[in-house]
């Protein structure tokens, strides 16, 4: 039986989180409050810096699962990673075990956090995976976009692979939505649909987050 990790794993994450994104970085937190405070909740989230899904599972007001390359489950960071709540995911095929401890934590009424893109890259959404599709319409769990911007702006100067220190990282959490069309149908067509769906409000969603922001058009 697969296991699905639980909350207060993912909880001890949050909290070593919230020490190294605040201790780091000046995180700027915008619309925290439209996160549902109960039920299951699925994050998805831009990706354009490795230090997105840290800062969010910082600076988000509940405990999140993140979906996450077994690549990145390298030395220490494999049994670390586990021990605070994290999904390793196989992207190169129908992985069953990470299906199966997402569709639980779902069902355990947690929060899973997902880059729709599938990796890392210009962050804006502009070609989604299939997969953020099946889990919410398999689930009926709504989503939250959740814009990360000021993460990739330029390089740290001691440290490159990191924005500089103590600068501005803005988190924006928009609307809860659902993705399915209130049928329940779980055919490709409908995931299809769904994905245009879903794509069409993340992408509203980042523009809205820019304003509100005042970045720049472009990551």
């Amino acid at each position: 039986m697969t296991e699905v990790p639980s909350a207060g794993s993912a909880e001890i994450g949050r909290r070593i989180g919230v020490g190294l994104m605040y201790g780091l970085f000046r995180p700027r937190v915008l619309g925290a409050w439209r996160v549902p405070a109960t039920g299951p909740v699925i994050f998805a989230v831009n990706h354009s810096h490795n230090i997105d899904g840290p800062m969010v599972m910082g600076v988000a007001p509940r405990p999140t699962h993140f979906l996450i390359k077994k690549e990145a489950f390298i030395g220490p960071l494999d049994p670390f990673l586990l021990g605070i709540g994290q999904l390793k995911v196989d992207r190169s095929t129908a992985d069953r075990t990470a299906i199966t401890q997402a569709l639980g934590v779902l069902d355990n009424g947690g929060v899973l956090g997902i880059f729709p893109e599938g990796t890392r890259g210009e962050g804006d959404f502009a070609a989604l995976r299939a997969g953020l599709a099946y889990f919410a319409v398999r689930s009926g769990a709504p989503i939250v976009p959740v814009a990360v911007l000021g993460s990739s702006d330029r390089p740290g100067r001691l440290i490159k692979a990191l924005p500089p220190l103590r600068s501005r990282v803005d988190v924006v959490f928009g609307d809860p939505f659902d993705a399915g069309d209130g049928s329940g149908r779980r055919t490709r067509k409908a995931l299809d649909e769904a994905t245009e769906r879903i794509q069409k409000q993340l992408t509203a969603h980042l523009e809205n987050a820019r304003r509100l922001t005042g970045r720049r058009a472009t990551l």
